[in-house]
């Protein structure tokens, strides 16, 4: 099985030098590309099928093919071809049991490098930033190194691999928000204001980091980038069985032998990584899981042969998310683990809309009180009704009704556990 994103990921994690990079083939892909014109970069993209990998699945050269490039059809004619474009990489990965980024920055940092470069050529971008998670520090070295070796060989600055292409690669230390790894917080947060979403529209697309044409990406989306410059659409399309081309860096945490990452073909199962996890330990059962992250809703353990690909999922009911998925089992109380993560969005939460705001703080006070043997019947109904009012289209961005999808799940497929709770007058699993 290949394995394009991983192959070259040594063991022992210490990141890949330039020189055993290029012996693999790196930096192959920018070249290809900087011999086309951005536009045929982009319909290279489009054609892969590529979708992001950050947790909304928009197609990859779509999303590139909304900047207003010079030069009539291949980029929109009269489009302003003075001032800054920038390609941004969002390495602000936050989210409860998501990991794969990380693990891709510190092993191969030179392919997020190599993608980056090749995105901002596509949109014809002359600065890109890495937007990275404070707490990542062994990414930050890493890349860090890799950026003065890009620069060194020629593959970072001015005329780039003798063309007439200048572009900056500049790394940006997160100031450590959650909202800051939602795309117009992330645009505020760099121009060092308060990490709160944007009006959409314009969107950064047309007006972007400092109003200038701007394109935000995934670090596991460009990381797919390179290869399918260097070995075309038709064989990235071929590594997946499946609807949706390419491969995951997927993930599973919780109570299982081995929880880590893997990389694998896009339409893999559930059961399939949870097997490849040595399954739950020993004396538990799997009740329920979180496939995508924790804003993703609960699938049931009957749903375990549901193809993690994005339409398989979103007929499911849930969302695949950043594919990093979190086990329930019988022993944990899915009350108490949903308080775990309603306490981190109501704290990450920007405060920017009343919705959100208010509503999710109350949510986190309502679960606690179930915890604590304070809950009431009414309780429940209360809950049920945030999950709607923090509905998509009810706050200013997507923060709010990610973080009510693991509770509206969890009060359908565990109602008997909030039930418990009130009539007990404890938390049954303590």
């Amino acid at each position: 099985m290949l394995k394009p994103l991983t192959a070259d990921i040594r063991p022992d994690r210490a990141a890949l030098p330039l020189a055993a990079y290029e012996s693999a083939g790196g930096y192959q892909g920018l070249r290809k590309a900087i011999a086309q014109t951005p536009f045929q970069v982009q319909q290279a993209v489009t054609a892969s099928g590529l979708r992001g990998r950050g947790g909304a699945g928009f197609p990859t050269g779509m999303k590139w093919s909304f900047v207003p490039l010079s030069g009539g059809s291949a980029g929109g004619a009269g489009a302003d071809s003075s001032g800054h474009r920038y390609l941004i990489v969002n390495a602000d990965e936050k989210e409860p049991g998501t990991m794969k980024d990380r693990w891709l920055m510190e092993g191969n940092p030179h392919q997020l490098l190599e993608g980056a470069l090749i995105a901002a050529w596509a949109v014809q971008a002359d600065i890109a930033y890495i937007f990275l998670r404070r707490e990542y520090t062994r990414c930050a070295e890493s890349l860090t190194r890799a950026i003065a070796e890009a620069q060194k060989a020629g593959y970072v600055g001015e005329r780039v691999l003798g063309s007439e292409w200048n572009i900056a690669l500049r790394m940006h230390m997160s100031a450590g928000r959650y909202m800051c790894g939602e795309e117009s917080g992330l645009l505020n947060a760099l121009e060092g204001r308060r990490a709160t979403p944007r009006n959409k529209p314009p969107f950064p697309q047309v007006s972007g980091l400092w109003g200038r044409p701007t394109v935000v990406n995934n670090v596991e989306t460009l990381c797919n980038v390179p290869h399918i410059l260097r070995e075309g659409a038709e064989w990235y399309k071929a590594l997946s069985p499946g609807s949706d081309p390419g491969t995951k860096i997927y993930g599973v945490s919780g109570k299982l032998n081995r929880p880590g990452l893997w990389e694998l073909p896009m339409g893999t199962t559930a059961r399939q990584l949870i097997d490849l996890a040595g399954g739950m330990r020993d004396g538990l059962r799997l009740r329920g899981l979180l496939p995508g992250g924790a804003s993703t809703d609960f699938l049931s353990a009957e749903q375990l042969d549901v193809k993690l690909d994005f339409d398989s999922v979103a007929r499911a009911g849930s969302r695949l998310g950043t594919g990093t998925m979190i086990v329930l089992d019988d022993h944990t109380c899915p009350v108490g683990m949903v308080l775990s993560l309603e306490k981190f969005f109501a704290r990450e939460s920007c405060g920017f809309c009343t919705p959100c705001r208010e509503g999710l703080p109350w949510v986190a006070r309502t679960l606690e009180a179930l915890e604590q043997g304070k809950g009431e019947s009414s309780d429940l109904d209360i809950l049920q009704q945030h999950v709607g009012l923090l509905a998509p289209g009810r706050t200013f961005c997507a923060l709010a009704p990610g973080a009510v999808e693991p509770l509206g799940s969890a009060l359908r497929l565990f109602r008997e556990d909030f039930e418990a709770h009130v009539h007990q007058k404890r938390c049954p699993w303590k």
